[in-house]
């Protein structure tokens, strides 16, 4: 992958180039940055560079084998590490490298995808991936061998705030100190997952949103009109992965906005009505049904939704990028009964199922709680 590819982000771009080439090369960086905003393209691109060129700038013998090799994700010095769990097709111990063919086929047909994407090709996305210790020997033991062409080696952690404590710790010597022209790239969505005392050896770079221009631009070279690809670009907010997802009817919102409206629509029946009681129920239940990832996901969205439904309320539409598809329910009306009286408590009890279905609670019982908490704050009344 090279940089032109990449959407935007062009002071990173040259930031990383002029590093580079000055050889003033980090041997451990912290790509930060949301979804979609290109972090694990920007990060093989990087990859590339430094084991295609030296850092002066100049060919090395076989440059264009070396890319060949880069965009086939086959560079014998070009290492990944990615969240993994047990499936049907590894029963046990499962670590990337038995997952190699499927993240080829992920980083070329979705290099801008999120982590449940990753977890639907794998077929987990009914349970939790993680970096774990088992990931973290493997790593230990391919950066122990030398370069196989004699330059750089780089490891790639993708999602590094998914890597659990034992596997952290297992690697902290090894990020403090690699072995000469090692390079860790690490890139996470929440640097606060990661341990202190790894970020503290890293360089820090932090992704902004992919520009809204950007993306209108790359949606036209798919095929789309300019008012059709500005509408996406726009609801899309900075996150290409979704505009992409939005553009083929295919982004897992769509569904979260029907169950939302349910379970909106539910809650307002609620009050004083025993057998729309049971509708919430029923609802938690089908929910709990889904993995805990796609939970945590919709739990996520529907935070959002709160947030955006505050911002209209308080009539700052050109903040509110978000919409909802579902015919007969608009943002606009539902807004009013999102104020500064209950903004607060429903993001808390939002944040608080998500964390509690994280570790391993029993969904049904967190989102029948969380369904009726909800319908007692939705009728709370404004200052």
């Amino acid at each position: 992958m090279l940089f032109q590819e990449i959407l935007g982000l062009s002071h990173i771009k040259k930031h990383l180039c002029l590093s580079a080439d000055a050889g003033r090369i980090p041997h451990a960086q912290l790509f930060v940055g949301n979804e979609g905003c290109g972090t694990l393209p920007m990060a093989i691109a990087y990859a590339q560079y430094l084991l295609c060129k030296n850092t002066d700038g100049e060919n090395t013998g076989g440059q264009e084998s070396c890319n060949l090799k880069c965009s086939n994700l086959s560079h014998p010095d070009l290492h990944f590490a990615f969240p993994v769990t047990n499936s049907d097709k590894i029963k046990s111990h499962a670590v990337s490298n038995h997952f190699m063919e499927e993240w080829r086929e992920f980083v070329t047909e979705q290099p801008y995808g999120n982590l449940f994407d990753w977890y639907r090709l794998i077929g987990i996305e009914k349970k939790q991936g993680q970096i774990g210790v088992d990931e973290a020997q493997e790593v230990v033991k391919k950066l122990a061998l030398k370069s196989y062409e004699g330059g750089y080696k780089v490891m790639i952690l993708w999602m590094a705030d998914k890597m659990n404590s034992a596997a952290s710790n297992k690697l902290l010597k090894l990020i403090e100190e690699p072995p000469e022209k090692t390079i860790f790239l690490l890139i996470a969505e929440d640097e606060e997952q990661i341990i202190q005392t790894i970020r503290s050896r890293c360089q820090v770079l932090h992704f902004p949103p992919v520009a809204e221009e950007a993306i209108t631009q790359a949606l036209i070279a798919q095929g789309l009109e300019y008012q059709a690809a500005f509408k996406i670009a726009h609801e899309a907010n900075g996150n290409y992965n979704k505009a992409l997802d939005l553009m083929n009817h295919d982004s897992e919102d769509l569904v979260f906005e029907k169950w939302f409206v349910q379970w909106v629509r539910s809650a307002f029946r609620a009050k004083g009505n025993k057998a729309a009681i049971q509708d919430l129920i029923l609802w938690s239940n089908e929910i709990a049904k889904t993995g805990r990832e796609t939970q945590k996901k919709f739990l996520a969205y529907c935070t959002a939704i709160m947030r955006q439904a505050l911002l209209v309320n308080y009539n700052t539409k050109e903040l509110a990028f978000m919409e909802i598809h579902v015919d007969g329910f608009k943002l606009e009306n539902f807004a009013p009964y999102v104020h500064e009286n209950n903004i607060l408590e429903i993001v808390e009890e939002l944040e608080k199922a998500s964390y509690h279905i994280e570790r391993n609670g029993n969904a049904k019982l967190i989102l029948t709680d969380l369904s009726i908490k909800l319908t007692r704050l939705l009728h709370k009344k404004a200052a």
